[in-house]
């Protein structure tokens, strides 16, 4: 799975519970696009979260 190249996120673990209190592993993961993203040496492919591309923290190309 992809790690979002801005802010490092990607997956997260933890348990799911049902109703009688069992537990089972559980995955949650990002919502992680590819995307060309605008750089200094000229437009290249990153992938970053959705959260990212929403603040603005890349401008895409």
């Amino acid at each position: 799975m992809a790690k979002c190249d801005i802010c490092g996120k990607g997956v997260h673990f933890g348990n799911a519970v049902s109703h009688s209190h069992r537990r089972s592993n559980k995955i949650w993961k990002s919502n992680i696009k590819s995307v060309r993203v605008k750089t200094a040496g000229g437009a290249q492919t990153m992938h970053v979260c959705t959260s990212c591309l929403r603040s603005g923290k890349v401008e895409r190309a």
